[in-house]
């Protein structure tokens, strides 16, 4: 066990804040953990239920593009914990990974569980203490750290502290935003929550609502308006569209709802509701999906097209087109009833369908967060300018990214950082 002089708290068990305390008991730190929950790392956990999707294996510049407007602020931590550092790491713990066939990596067991375990033991045996459930409180008049435990109240002093406390979404999982308040009266600036990577709200008819709900739009590709078209899949729901495809292009439409006008998606937010359990519904954006990604505009006109005789477009589309099912009921659902008399139109919206999104789902439904604290207030190590000897890591800095391992990658990465700077901090 280290005899080190010097102390460092980790407030939060999730990635960030266990690649931190690891970063800092091999850097010879006496290290403890303090986390809300019965156990640690329960986001992570419930995450990979569905098979842990660690990082992607994309080359590492279309890697870094990934984090849109905050690309230039994540990609020094990526120098120094990237995709092949990641997968490195998890082989050192006893967990092979493989990549599959959409580039995206993952554990040989597909499962989280058992890194975790690996992790938490090779933690406790550098000397790392996990103290769960214990609240953090912020701080006392002298600094030191006030939390609550369930034998009462607990105060703590440290040399340093590294604040990994989530995002806001999730909350039963820990992730509540409750350290927003307090960073704020510290003087920190904090840009307001918001959901990303969720699910988006569409006016959906009730007659396609009851008919389509819980059906996957597959084989399609979509953009918000002015941007490239991307090929993948997205479900539809009872009131609108969620799902991996629609989830990469979450920041820009949820910028437009917002009647943000940027250059880049995801940029710095002036929104102040309070999101967790209601719907962002402020505006409206425009979504265009490209029912037949793998065919040009001309073939889709020509069977279009093609004479019909006395089937019904269902069968019509079906037959020439493969148009099937919640496809045509997304045609009749977003264009009037005289597109059809016209196939020039119907054709161009099979290639370019405009489905008008009118909210997103509430902050606390989505898979994480954007907004945080501002890098503007942090140096380069991750440590807060208003608070010396308190660095930040992790989903509570304002920084965004879709699904396929970039949100885990980075939220490691960043934890790395502030064990670093920590250690530099300390004279370690």
């Amino acid at each position: 066990m280290s005899k080190s002089p010097y102390s460092v708290a980790v407030i939060g068990g999730g990635p960030a804040g266990l690649m931190a305390a690891e970063t800092l008991a091999a850097g010879g730190a006496r290290v403890d953990v303090y986390d809300a929950m019965p156990s640690v790392g329960r986001k992570f956990l419930l995450a990979g239920r569905g098979g842990l999707n660690l990082t992607h294996s994309e080359l590492a510049a279309a890697f870094r593009s990934r984090f849109g407007a905050r690309a230039a602020q994540v990609s020094p931590w990526l120098a120094q914990f990237d995709a092949q550092a990641l997968r490195r790491w998890a082989d050192e713990l006893g967990i092979e990974t493989f990549i599959g066939s959409s580039g995206r990596v993952f554990p040989t067991e597909m499962k989280a569980a058992p890194l975790l375990r690996a992790w938490l033991q090779r933690l406790r045996a550098a000397g790392v203490n996990v103290h769960t459930r214990h609240v953090w409180r912020g701080w006392a008049g002298d600094g030191a750290l006030l939390l609550d435990a369930p034998g009462g109240a607990v105060v703590r002093r440290a040399d340093a502290v590294v604040l990994a406390l989530g995002g806001g979404s999730w909350a039963r999982l820990g992730s509540n935003g409750a350290w927003k308040t307090l960073l704020e009266q510290k003087g920190v600036g904090v840009a307001p929550l918001l959901p990303a990577n969720g699910g988006f709200v569409a006016d959906w008819s009730p007659y396609f609502a009851e008919r389509f709900a819980g059906q996957p739009l597959k084989s399609i590709a979509m953009a918000p308006e002015g941007f490239e078209m991307r090929r993948g899949e997205c479900m539809v729901t009872a009131d609108g569209l969620e799902g991996g495809l629609i989830y990469a292009w979450s920041a820009c439409l949820r910028d437009a709802l917002l009647g943000k006008a940027r250059g880049q998606c995801g940029t710095g937010h002036e929104h102040s509701a309070n999101l967790r359990d209601t719907p962002l519904a402020e505006g409206a954006a425009v979504l265009n999906i490209d029912l037949q990604p793998g065919r040009d505009a001309a073939y889709v006109l020509a069977e279009v097209a093609r004479p019909r005789g006395a089937r019904s477009w269902s069968s019509h589309l079906g037959s020439r087109l493969g148009l099937h099912g919640v496809k045509v009921g997304l045609l009749r659902e977003c264009l009037p009833r005289t597109a059809f008399e016209h196939p020039e139109i119907l054709a161009r919206a099979i290639k370019c369908l405009p489905v008008r999104l009118v909210g997103m789902r509430p902050l606390d439904e989505a898979i994480s967060t954007a907004g945080g604290v501002q890098f503007d207030g942090l140096n380069d190590d991750l440590m807060l300018r208003a608070l010396p000897g308190v660095f930040c890591a992790g989903e509570m800095l304002d920084w965004e990214a879709p699904t396929g391992g970039y949100l885990l990658t980075a939220c490691l990465a960043s934890g790395r950082v502030a064990g670093n700077g920590v250690m530099r901090w300390l004279g370690l």
